[in-house]
């Protein structure tokens, strides 16, 4: 039986992936208890494990300056720590570089990163019905076993500090990096003006989402919408969704959130499907997709930038749909 001391875990790609990755933490501090497990993430990503109790350093590569010299930079720095085992579910060549680059004992990666050849180890990228958190424990299996893990995220209490856990509200993440795997707006607004008044609605999201968040709040006609989109942290966006009535969000980041909070969610699938891997885990959860049959979905593992075909008929579904699962 391998005994590790010093463990690395890397996924620089975007919020949710980090989110399903703290499985493998989970798994990991369980079998080696006494072991140093570091994360290794792109800068903004930070703040999700501000509370982890079994993180020890979190590595913070900076993608948007400089990106190339902060990445050999980076691989210089985590060289000298001499890690016992780098994990990387990423399938990315720049952190196939880093793995490699570690000079760890053991690495361990899937066959789909480019440079998979170097890793210790090397696995099939399945995308036949497996989560993407069961997909993720096989790096780690042989050390420790098939059980799956959930994800989970860690707050302080002033993470809730502001949330009145006496009213009645939901939340609702309208927006996406990409473009097909957003709910259109219009549609969000349609079901957001059909809320019952004694609901409070905050809209959530980050920075970059606060123009939609305060495009729906401007043209709603329900009067308990507030905006906090941009003014959160994710541990606050995340606790706040943990004691909602109900969380309304795309294929996206807060969805992920509330599989790690076991959370109540109802998932919006336009282009994409769960069958990929990234669907709910939630105990109390649905799946939104179109009735539609489109021979065009799903028109790719990730979302688009816009509707390959034009017509964006995946989003085509009925804001009944939606009412029903209203508290």
């Amino acid at each position: 039986m391998a005994s590790f001391q010093k463990i690395l875990v890397i996924q620089t790609a975007f919020i949710g992936d980090v989110v399903l990755a703290t499985a493998l933490l989970e798994k990991l501090h369980h079998h080696f208890p006494l072991a140093r497990i570091d994360f290794l993430l792109r800068k903004g990503n930070e703040g999700l494990l501000a509370n982890h109790p079994f993180v020890g350093k979190v590595w913070i590569w900076e993608k948007n300056r400089s990106k190339y010299l902060n990445l050999l930079r980076l691989g210089l720095q985590i060289r000298k720590v001499h890690y016992d085992l780098v994990v990387n579910p990423q399938r990315f060549f720049s952190t196939g570089l880093l793995m490699a680059f570690s000079g760890a004992g053991v690495t361990t990666c899937f066959d789909k990163n480019p440079l998979s050849w170097l890793a210790s180890f090397r696995f099939p990228h399945r995308t036949d019905e497996a989560h993407e958190i069961d997909r993720n424990s096989t790096l780690i299996a042989q050390w420790t076993d098939n059980q799956r893990v959930m994800p989970k995220i860690y707050h302080s209490s002033n993470d809730f500090a502001s949330i009145d856990l006496t009213e009645k509200y939901i939340t609702i993440s309208p927006a996406s990096v990409w473009f097909t795997k957003q709910f259109p707006k219009e549609k969000w607004l349609e079901f957001l003006d059909r809320v019952g008044e004694d609901t409070t609605v905050y809209l959530l999201g980050g920075p970059d989402d606060s123009m939609l968040c305060n495009w729906l709040k401007r043209s709603t006609s329900h009067v308990k919408t507030v905006v906090k989109a941009g003014q959160m942290t994710l541990l606050q966006s995340s606790a706040l969704m943990k004691h909602a009535a109900m969380n309304f969000v795309n294929d996206s980041a807060p969805l992920h959130f509330t599989s790690a909070m076991n959370a109540p969610v109802t998932a919006i699938f336009c282009s994409t499907i769960p069958a990929f891997g990234f669907g709910p885990l939630s105990d109390n959860s649905t799946v939104l997709e179109t009735s539609e049959k489109l021979e065009c979905r799903p028109c790719g593992l990730h979302g688009k930038a816009q509707c390959p075909k034009g017509h964006f008929l995946c989003a085509s579904i009925e804001i009944e749909r939606l009412l029903q699962n209203l508290p």
